[in-house]
């Protein structure tokens, strides 16, 4: 599977803002998430994601954001055919 990309839009003391762009086939890898965090779907679309307690999908909608935790582990996955695209805001 192909890697997702991150490239980071702001940083500073209070704030990193990334802008996720997974092609179809590809995915995050596994990871923890060290702060809490705000994602912001920019595409409509569904994801993956598959941590200790399974395999779920993840459907975004494009401008509805969600929150996620510190602490959380998983790997997320684009095994559809089209590209998505989200906002990820993590709160320092």
């Amino acid at each position: 599977m192909n890697q997702a990309s991150q490239e980071i839009l702001v940083e500073n003391d209070k704030v990193r803002v990334g802008r996720w762009t997974f092609p179809p086939g590809s995915e995050t890898g596994q990871h923890r998430h060290a702060m809490a965090y705000v994602v912001v779907p920019m595409t409509t679309g569904t994801l993956v994601v598959r941590d200790a307690q399974g395999q779920r999908d993840n459907n975004l909608v494009a401008g509805s954001p969600y929150y996620g935790d510190a602490g959380v582990e998983h790997n997320v996955f684009n095994e559809s055919s089209a590209q998505i695209v989200f906002l990820e805001v993590e709160l320092k």
